[in-house]
């Protein structure tokens, strides 16, 4: 079983829909609400966005999106995982590998100086994951400054994450 690596573009929209609800059940977020596909074609549209899908029986069965950003101390760019997950019964295959692989191949044809992701601390499948694809493991602390107020935070971690992840502290 050899899943098919294909990079999305704006007339994507079908399987981009498919990658978002992949991702919404990999993350096990709760009440997701899809944007429209006009949204989802903007998206897909903007040159500093990329997505890659495997595809197995014409189905998407993992996938990854990407953010190219631009620097300014040299004159190329990064590029930045945003997400990657593959489906549970296809884990373990490859199909990861070959995501990362592609999204690296493609990256380095375009001149960009590295593909960069973070993942959570507590994530240990991840990290495993990722230092196995031979990644350099950097430790940073990262810092987030939601724009929204407390009560829209605490309704997106409910929804993306469920009850579990709310504390009183």
């Amino acid at each position: 079983m050899t899943p098919q690596i294909i990079k999305l573009n704006s007339r994507d929209i079908k399987r981009f829909t498919e990658l978002i609800r992949l991702f919404e059940d990999v993350f096990e977020m709760k009440n997701l609400v899809m944007p429209s596909a006009i949204h989802l074609q903007k998206v897909l549209s903007e040159e500093t966005f990329l997505s890659f899908v495997a595809v197995h029986d014409n189905k998407i069965v993992g996938g990854l999106t990407c953010y190219i950003l631009p620097a300014y101390y040299v004159t190329s760019s990064s590029v930045y995982v945003f997400d990657l997950a593959v489906l549970p019964a296809f884990q373990r295959k490859g199909i990861g590998r070959m995501l990362i692989e592609s999204v690296k191949e493609y990256s380095k044809n375009l001149g960009y100086k590295e593909v960069f992701l973070q993942t959570e601390v507590e994530d240990q499948h991840a990290i495993d994951f990722y230092r196995a694809t031979e990644g350099f493991e950097e430790q940073t602390v990262l810092f987030s400054y939601p724009l929204i107020n407390k009560f829209q935070i605490f309704r997106f971690v409910i929804s993306k994450y469920g009850n579990s992840h709310c504390t009183d502290d």
